[in-house]
């Protein structure tokens, strides 16, 4: 995804002196994605924003492929991370939302132009000037840095109010991979009980989506190409049933019984067998980002009248209308929780698929600097 931000010019000012206040955190350097401690600044408080201290920050696989540059926009040095929820330390005399002491979240942008047809709706992550949380540049020059770090200034619009009841490091993936998963959801009417919904890929987007689809009251079918997940799908995720990828009598005993169907398979696999799982004018949405471009089989599309689409996160309203969701039904992701030094590691597993369902760093805790 290409930074968001207007570009501008800015003074050959070190990380540190960029702005008044000091700031630590890990960063890459370079596409080895190698993170190590980091000394850089946040700007002031201004009238309309928020500090808070960074206490979680989970690890989304978008921030392997970042920091690696495998998307080929990396801005470095860069500091990862749009999964972050903290405490309020700090508010603008302008802020009404919020108050020192508040829990909040902050997710995958935190700017955007505000006056698009997209920012009118509410729809600030289709906005064409929107402001990623790290690896974009700000409206004056300077490089946003994300959650793997003690604190940030955010304005208030694009912070979340976190739910009293839910505990902050299961919540924290929610910030991108709850919206990323919810926001289809509710915009193609997959959210309406009775509905079925297909989930494919039982990773660290897809098992959230089998929360939501439970607690929406949608029948969930999870479809993964690995047989070994059927039971934690079912006995500990909820799902009603379980189909097997790469078993062709299990596929087509499924044809044609599915509403809609969330893919958040993020590497390369076939699209024809899932097509043929949605009823006539079915609907499958795409939120995994394979590296290279899939094969569209155009023919089950139109004998069916399917549809075919994407989504990416979601705006702000519904980035808090969905953090007040999983709080009204206790949604959380399964996490493993990870301190500071051991984030490399992480990473190194990330990319090997070990990992149920999503690490978070227990920033407050273990991000200490020299």
């Amino acid at each position: 995804m290409a930074p968001g931000a207007e570009n501008g010019t800015t003074a050959a000012a070190s990380p540190e002196a960029e702005h008044p206040r000091k700031a630590f955190g890990l960063a890459a350097r370079d596409s080895s994605g190698e993170l190590t401690p980091f000394q850089f600044s946040r700007r002031n408080n201004g009238p309309d924003d928020v500090t808070l201290k960074i206490h979680y920050c989970g690890i989304c696989h978008s921030d392997l492929h970042s920091v690696k540059n495998e998307w080929g926009n990396a801005i470095y040095p860069m500091v990862p991370g749009h999964e972050i929820v903290g405490i309020v330390t700090e508010v603008g005399q302008n802020v009404t939302k919020f108050k020192v002491g508040d829990k909040v979240g902050v997710g995958c942008l935190v700017g955007s132009c505000r006056s698009c047809g997209s920012c009118e709706q509410n729809l600030e992550n289709y906005c064409p000037k929107m402001i990623l949380t790290y690896g974009s540049l700000n409206t004056d020059g300077t490089k946003t840095y994300g959650g793997y770090s003690d604190t940030i200034v955010v304005n208030e619009r694009y912070v979340v109010l976190y739910p009293e009841n839910l505990p902050m490091d299961k919540g924290a993936p929610l910030l991108c991979a709850g919206i990323t998963v919810y926001s289809p959801m509710k915009q193609f009417g997959l959210d309406e009980p009775g509905k079925h919904l297909g989930v494919v890929g039982l990773g660290g987007l897809g098992h959230v989506a089998v929360k939501f689809g439970k607690a929406f009251g949608v029948k969930v079918t999870v479809i993964s190409s690995s047989p070994k997940k059927e039971k934690e799908a079912i006995e500990k995720l909820g799902a009603d049933a379980f189909l097997v990828s790469s078993d062709p009598k299990q596929m087509q005993a499924a044809m044609g019984s599915m509403d809609g169907i969330i893919n958040t398979v993020s590497a390369d696999h076939a699209l024809t067998p899932l097509i043929l799982l949605l009823k006539a004018h079915g609907k499958m949405i795409m939120v995994g980002a394979p590296e290279k471009p899939l094969a569209l089989p155009v023919f089950p599309l139109i004998m069916g009248g399917k549809i075919l689409a994407g989504s990416c996160i979601g705006g702000m309203k519904e980035t808090q209308e969905m953090i007040d969701f999983a709080g009204k039904h206790n949604i959380t992701a399964e996490i493993e929780l990870i301190g500071a030094d051991y984030v490399n590691t992480a990473m190194e597993r990330l990319a090997r698929g070990d990992v149920r369902y999503r690490f978070v760093i227990d920033v407050a805790n273990t991000l200490k600097s020299a």
